[in-house]
């Protein structure tokens, strides 16, 4: 099978610092190339993903996140690219491709929604339907709009041999994500002192609405107790995780996945979430973390997290969560397109 995956212009494949969709695209070239299938990766030219790749922007557009005029100049190359290729299956990871892609005679086209699909996102959708095969992230996300046809559900899938097992020995919890007010770092703020343990945040704070809720909310509490680290490259995000005692993941929104979860219990270490959106189809409450009710009952659960077995949390990943998996679900759906 000739595969083409298409990545957004907005980080390298795979991902110096923030970008979880850039992890998975990666993930998943590498996974087509191991199961013995052409692929070419459309990615911006600072990618370093070990397959075949082609660009037009040489350099990711990370400042100009959602601009419409690079991931325009970015698609219409990367369709003349797929077409030149000869692709069997193209695979989208950008927003306006797959409408870009219909108008492309024979192409077969898949896109994953990476977004929530609800409000305007959701219109969009309905517009891709019926040319694009879509695939939903989670089962939470698809329920959003359950009149938009979804090809197949696919959890995301990360190797756990890129994750160092941790024993949790830092004494802390994590907080690792956008620094945007629906991810919750105030209110893990609040769950940590509740609980008496120290806690590390890091990631991303680039957009003035991240850098106005940081002022704002966060850093006003930070503390010796609460320490905010910027954001990190994958090497320290992994030895933070693995020496975590647990992160937590405090969302009060519908999140559409989550990939923070997975890399956690990649460590060995629990997550404790809200049951929003597609958090209890990764967590298991009990086992590889808690399901909260709200802030004080998230920091009664972290009190007593020495209760989940790491050894269980890593085997979640390892087994359903595994990249293996991901890709051989993929490849389901493709081969069912083109025998269609």
């Amino acid at each position: 099978m000739r595969i083409a995956l298409i990545a957004p212009p907005w980080a390298p494949i795979p991902p110096a610092l923030y970008g979880g969709i850039e992890l998975i695209v990666d993930r998943l070239a590498r996974g087509f190339v191991a199961a013995g299938h052409d692929v070419l990766l459309f990615a911006t030219g600072d990618s370093t993903c070990p397959v075949p790749t082609k660009f037009v922007l040489e350099h990711a557009e990370g400042t100009r996140i959602g601009a419409d005029v690079p991931e325009i100049i970015h698609v219409l190359a990367a369709y003349d690219a797929v077409q030149e290729f000869g692709a069997d299956i193209v695979h989208d990871h950008t927003m306006f491709g797959p409408l870009w892609g219909a108008h492309v005679p024979g192409l077969r086209v898949a896109t994953t929604i990476h977004g929530p699909l609800d409000g305007e996102l959701a219109d969009v959708y309905r517009r891709m339907a019926p040319h694009s095969r879509l695939i939903a992230i989670s089962h939470a996300q698809r329920r959003a709009a359950p009149d938009i046809p979804i090809a197949r559900v696919i959890h995301h899938g990360i190797d756990v041999e890129d994750f160092p097992m941790g024993t949790g020995g830092g004494e802390y919890c994590l907080f690792l994500g956008r620094l945007d007010p629906g991810k919750g770092a105030r209110r893990a703020i609040t769950v940590a002192r509740k609980a008496g343990m120290p806690l590390l945040m890091a990631g991303k704070m680039r957009n003035a609405q991240e850098r106005e809720y940081f002022e704002s909310e966060v850093a006003p509490l930070c503390g010796d107790d609460v320490q905010y680290l910027g954001e990190v490259s994958h090497e320290e995000k992994v030895q933070l995780l693995a020496d975590a005692r647990a992160v937590l993941f405090p969302i009060r929104w519908p999140e559409p996945f989550g990939l923070v979860m997975l890399e956690a219990m990649a460590c060995g270490t629990p997550v404790l979430a809200f049951p929003e959106g597609a958090a209890p189809e990764v967590i298991h409450d009990g086992e590889t973390g808690f399901l909260c009710h709200d802030e004080a009952d998230m920091a009664a659960e972290l009190a007593r997290v020495d209760t989940i077995s790491r050894e269980a949390c890593r085997t979640a990943v390892a087994g359903y969560f595994s990249t293996a998996r991901m890709v051989r679900d993929h490849l389901e759906l493709f081969n069912d397109m083109l025998a269609q």
